[in-house]
């Protein structure tokens, strides 16, 4: 999967550290329960190897590095312009 530029995004989060950076957009979202909670989303785009390996049943693989991850989604995104 290759990074994607998130329309909106609100900060670039690893460029400083020596990766190529993870472009975010910041969003504020109130949770019954729980309250104001942050997520912050990311744009990946498909490789045509990737795209046809999808297409045919191949699963998308979340890698989350550590021991405890945090709550996410999985989603997929507009049809661009």
């Amino acid at each position: 999967m290759q990074i994607g530029m998130i329309e909106g995004h609100t900060r670039v989060c690893g460029k400083s550290q020596g990766f190529l950076g993870l472009p975010l957009r910041d969003e504020l979202l109130n949770v019954e329960g729980i309250g104001p909670v942050n997520q912050m989303v990311s744009a990946w785009l498909p490789t045509p190897q990737e795209l046809e390996a999808l297409n045919a049943g191949a699963a998308v693989h979340v890698k989350i590095w550590g021991n405890v991850p945090a709550p996410m989604l999985v989603e997929v995104g507009e049809i661009p312009a």
